[in-house]
Order: structure tokens, then sequence, then C-alpha cells
């Protein structure tokens, strides 16, 4: 049968052991000398043999008491070690965080969100894996990740989304003369190199169908599978790219002394939903529930971008 031991019970055992009397055991425990010679019998009655010689008023530790006590010191260590791990995670200084984003956002939102997040938090354990959109929302449907963000999703039962709707923005070099432009059409764009997205990315798909509506060819001299590259191109004056206030956002931020590129409107209004995505059937830690809370200010800022 296992032995039901207190920490009470190990705690007046390790000080008697510590101070060699019960009276300076009970003095430092701040407790009476019959309650720490109780807990010292209660203790010997669990464990099924005496750890004490009693010789009047005294008590010599039994050599099985010199034994016990490193099992209980280490118990006792422990203890205090967990008991500062759980206080860590309360005030959200330990803890880990899986996240899974495209590679919009893993490129540089997400990882200048951590740098941000992670300052004076030392031991948080991160994730960040890159794929995309739809093997994002996948990881987050089966609970692999507390935090995805990527392309708005269908309608899934299995995930919870706060949903963004960032415009779209044209984006020509420095040295381009449409510039100038307060907003860009199509019209503007004929003939101009365009660099885009593959053909079956809502972005690649509204954009060809704003220019079928003003009955204007897409001179389409780039394709890409994230925007990066083409924001690359596009600053050194070799096409132009419509892409998201998102992308836009974060190439403005990644470089910015460097960004030979002006963003305008684009007319048609074309979108790019996005959204921050939770697994809908376990509830999220407290440290994701921060983390959450700081990425959907965060992304305000992009929203508001406009060039």
């Amino acid at each position: 049968m296992t032995p039901n031991i207190s920490f009470r019970q190990l705690l007046t055992f390790v000080e008697v052991m510590r101070t060699g009397t019960l009276s300076d055991a009970a003095r430092t425990l701040g407790r009476t000398q019959p309650s720490v010679s109780t807990a010292i019998s209660g203790l010997e009655t669990e464990i099924g043999f005496p750890l004490f010689k009693r010789e009047r008023k005294r008590i010599i530790p039994r050599p099985e008491a010199y034994y016990f006590l490193e099992e209980a010191q280490a118990i006792m260590d422990r203890f205090a070690r967990s008991t500062r791990t759980l206080q860590e995670i309360g005030n959200l200084r330990k803890g880990k965080l899986r996240i899974a984003c495209n590679p919009a956002a893993a490129n540089f939102f997400m990882p200048q969100v951590l740098s941000d997040y992670l300052v004076g938090k030392p031991d948080l354990f991160v994730s960040l894996m890159m794929r995309s959109s739809t093997v994002v929302a996948d990881w987050i449907a089966s609970q692999q990740y507390d935090i995805g963000f990527g392309e708005t999703p269908p309608a899934r039962t299995t995930i919870q989304t706060q949903n963004f709707s960032f415009p779209c923005l044209c984006a020509v070099s420095m040295q381009s003369p449409l510039k100038d432009l307060k907003i860009i059409t199509p019209e503007h764009l004929e003939g101009v190199p365009m660099a885009m997205l593959n053909e079956e990315h809502t972005i690649t798909v509204k954009t060809s169908r704003a220019f079928e509506t003003f009955g204007v060819p897409i001179t389409k001299r780039f394709e890409f599978q994230t925007f990066q590259p083409a924001l690359h191109l596009t600053s050194k004056g070799q096409c132009a790219v419509i892409c998201d206030s998102f992308s836009a956002f974060s190439h403005r931020q990644e470089y910015p002394d460097r960004s030979d590129i002006v963003f305008r409107p684009f007319e048609p209004a074309m979108y790019l939903d996005m959204s921050l995505m939770t697994p809908a059937n376990r509830p999220l830690s407290m440290l994701a529930e921060e983390f959450l809370g700081e990425l959907g200010s965060r992304l305000g800022a992009y929203l508001a971008f406009q060039g």
C-alpha cells in the first residue's frame, strides 16, 4: 500500500533533521512542539518504520532518517521548482506558443510581433511554422497549433476566426510616372509589365477580372508564389504589382530606408480577406490568449496603411 505522506509532514521532518530538536523545529515552523511531534509520528506510521530513537526528551535520527532526508529534500526542491514554474506561467513568462502562418506573414510580420512580445520572457518556447493558408487552416482544425494566420478559410466548426479585410494597393517604382497619381486603375497600367501571383490566387483572379472590366490587356511579365520578390523587382523599376495592404505594409516596415516603391490605392476596389485562426474545440492557454490580442492590435495598423 502506498504511504499517504503529506507535504506538511515532509517539511516538519526536514526541519527536525536540520535543527536537531523538536522544540527548535517547532519554533522555526511557528508551531507547537506537540504538533511537530504528532507530524513526525504520523510520518513514521505511514512509511512503516521509525525514523528516530527517543531517549527521554531527545530524539536521535536513525540511519534510515538520513537516507530518507535526501529523498525528502529532493521532493521539496521539485515542489519549489514547480511552484516557481506555475508562478511564471501565471505571469505569462513561461510556456509554449505554437504558431502557423502563411509566407506573407512569416517573413516579417510574425517575427516582428514575436520579437517585441518576447522582451523580458527568456523562458518562452516558440514554434513558428510557415505553410500555405490551406495547410495552416488544417493544422488549426486538427489542434496541432495554438494560433494560425493566413487567408480566410471556408467556415469550419473546428476553427474560430478573427477576420480582417485588407484593401489592395498598386505598387510602382519611384521612377515610374504613375507615382504622381493619387489612384491607379487598369487603364493606367496598360502596357506596363506586371508581376502577379499564380493564376489561382484570389488577388490574381480579382486583378484579371478588373482588367477585363476595363477592357485592358494585362502585360504579365513575372509570376511568383508570394509578393516579396515581386515588390523587390518593382523597387528596381522592372514591373508594377497589385498587392494587398498587408504585404505592402510589411515591405515598408522591413525596408524603411531602402524601399524605392510608392503604394497607391487601386480601383476598382479589391480586398484580400485574412484571418487569425484558433482551434474551436479547446480553450487557449493564457499565454496564447495574450499573444492573440497582441496580434489583433498590430493588424489594425496594417489595415490603416495606404502607402
